[in-house]
């Protein structure tokens, strides 16, 4: 490899670079267009508003995944067709991040004002799932958007389907715990929050994983996701069953985390890192 060879690398690299910078700010943009009520530097600098810092960050995380799938891949565009395809996926990325959100705090938090809760409460527990649902889907549109051989309307599907998927992960985890989620989550239960948000994201990463394969046809893209996603949903019970008796010897994780005052943070960390820790592992299993 010749000099030139190493400046055209270079220019390439600044130019992705540059693309993907414009779109975080106007990722940021697009995110105070959807919360026109909330004054991002008021809760993060003069509030200290945590719970509005790990929802916020969450975004911010699920913004990265979201524009990352517009760069993933080869090409033999030149750089200037491949700019513009950069920059319109992201734009695309940005907009479904976001509409995610809205969709998924209607739906899986439903029974509260999210709001109120991280705006008003500082619910830090609230916050967390909040961030947790962004990361989620900035997986999912990564993988929607990422795979060879789609358009934009197979990657509308694929988001539209790991929306549905992340609701029905809402509803198995709180059939496989004892306690309501949601209900715990209100009373700004951290450890519940920390808990919940490991499953999210990692179903989220399996639906990722499987949308990322070049799509074929409906069909095929259905039937790898439905394998995966469906490892996940059956890890489920079995990662909170590891957590409960080999990663915390002698001790019940639903009395570490609902059934104390003080809730066992520690404890709901150890059951997440199970959840994220078993996807990463099923991903790499089934390729």
């Amino acid at each position: 490899m010749d000099i030139f060879d190493l400046l055209d690398g270079l220019l390439v690299s600044l130019s992705y670079l540059a693309v993907c910078f414009v779109l975080f700010l106007i990722g940021k943009f697009v995110y105070q267009l959807f919360h026109p009520k909330v004054k991002v530097g008021h809760e993060l600098v003069e509030k200290d508003n945590l719970a509005f810092a790990f929802a916020h960050t969450g975004y911010f995380v699920g913004l990265i995944f979201a524009i990352g799938a517009a760069i993933i891949g080869d090409s033999d565009e030149v750089l200037h067709i491949i700019l513009i395809d950069i920059f319109i996926y992201g734009l695309i990325s940005i907009l479904l991040l976001n509409i995610s959100i809205i969709l998924n705090d209607k739906i899986i938090l439903r029974h509260f004002s999210i709001k109120k809760e991280i705006i008003e409460e500082g619910n830090v527990g609230t916050g967390i799932v909040e961030g947790a649902n962004a990361i989620s889907t900035g997986l999912i549109i990564m993988g929607a958007i990422a795979g060879d051989g789609g358009d934009h309307l197979t990657g509308l599907a694929f988001w539209v389907c790991g929306q549905f998927l992340i609701v029905v992960t809402s509803w198995v985890y709180n059939l496989i715990t004892p306690y309501d989620i949601h209900e715990h989550i209100e009373k700004n239960n951290v450890a519940v929050g920390i808990g919940y948000a490991g499953a999210i994201i990692a179903i989220g990463n399996l639906i990722r994983n499987g949308l990322m394969h070049d799509f074929v046809d409906y069909l095929t893209s259905a039937e790898t996701v439905a394998v995966e996603v469906g490892f996940g949903l059956l890890f489920l019970p079995v990662a909170r069953f590891a957590t409960d008796k080999i990663l915390l010897p002698g001790r019940n994780l639903t009395d570490e985390i609902v059934n104390q005052e003080h809730p066992n943070i520690g404890a709901a960390v150890i059951e997440a890192f199970a959840y994220i820790g078993g996807s990463v592992l099923i991903c790499w299993s089934v390729g």
